[in-house]
């Protein structure tokens, strides 16, 4: 037996999805509404795993289902081994010539503007029958519990039991810019500690901290945190770009956000040498084994990077 239950009775594979949908929903409409379940249908099937384990799973009040201790534990074991099972149930129901399934990637909004889309365009031409979902969250979250195949992250810090493959530009910019109007107005700063003094457009993560101004030049990095005279959501960072280009301030964001911008003139490179390099994102997932849509995605990636036209902006192998 897997759990110490109450009683001789196990849990259903189907209940146990069923309890994972809430804890991941947060609420039993939520889940039914993703299951195509009714909410009674739901709350009746949780009750009958709590049941069966002896033990409660959630905790209820009038305005949240949040998961006890004991059914974080739980869901944290339940979400790689129902995955497993859908993913060997896929493969088998499946022809060898043919993926099928769902690819669910949990991804930083970064990777939304110009990297990832071609990618997913280019996998979905070549896997007409897998079904593709992105979850956009700029937090770092457990890929497994959230019920995800991947996630996608700017270099940070990864459990041993991860497998990160390096995706788009191998490196990347954090660019300074203002349109010429605004830099005719206000003067164009000779140093990062001048832009204090200026007036800046900031972009806000959906957890509510400001996207970093970090700076590094032969070694000196200054990090600095100006006031912003307009701030606007990661989400709509085409309106943060649009409002530099109008004069309202100064921009720091990915370089290649502003490459039509720098191109066209509409805005002007600010404090160049003084933009900080970084690594690119990564696709990263467990190291236990891969669902068939994930090593087709994964199968693209390594055909990108190895392509001679890629050669220098993508990375090399995959590491862990």
């Amino acid at each position: 037996m897997l759990f110490a239950m109450a009683n001789n009775l196990q849990p259903s594979f189907d209940d146990l999805a069923v309890f994972l949908a809430v804890c991941h929903a947060g609420g039993f409409r939520s889940a039914a509404k993703h299951l195509g379940l009714s909410p009674s249908n739901v709350s009746e099937t949780i009750n009958r795993v709590e049941n069966q384990l002896g033990v409660p799973l959630l905790s209820r009040t009038t305005r949240s289902v949040v998961p006890t201790e004991a059914g974080r534990q739980l869901a944290g074991r339940l979400g790689p081994l129902l995955s497993d099972v859908r993913s060997a149930l896929h493969d088998v129901s499946s022809p060898s010539q043919e993926v099928r399934g769902l690819l669910k990637l949990n991804v930083a909004g970064a990777v939304m503007v110009d990297i990832l889309p071609p990618l997913i365009d280019r996998y979905m031409a070549r896997h007409p029958a897998v079904r593709v979902e992105i979850m956009v969250e700029d937090r770092l979250v457990d890929i497994t519990a959230a019920g995800c195949d991947a996630g996608i992250r700017y270099s940070e810090h990864l459990a041993q039991d991860m497998i990160a493959v390096p995706l788009g530009p191998a490196m990347q910019e954090l660019a300074l810019a203002a349109s010429p109007d605004y830099l005719a107005r206000r003067g164009m700063p000779a140093h990062p500690s001048e832009l204090m003094k200026h007036d800046c457009v900031r972009m806000r993560f959906s957890s509510g901290a400001l996207t970093a101004w970090t700076f590094e030049k032969e070694g000196k990095v200054v990090a600095l945190d100006p006031p912003g005279r307009i701030i606007v959501g990661v989400d709509a960072a085409p309106a943060a770009i649009e409002f530099a280009c109008l004069g309202h301030g100064l921009i720091c964001t990915f370089r290649n956000w502003l490459d039509r911008e720098l191109a066209n003139g509409t805005l002007q490179p600010v404090l160049q040498d003084w933009w900080l390099q970084f690594s690119g994102p990564q696709l990263y997932f467990p190291s236990r084994r891969m669902t068939a849509p994930l090593r087709a995605f994964v199968d693209l990636i390594a055909e990108e990077r190895a392509r001679p036209d890629r050669q220098g902006t993508m990375a090399g192998a995959a590491t862990r």
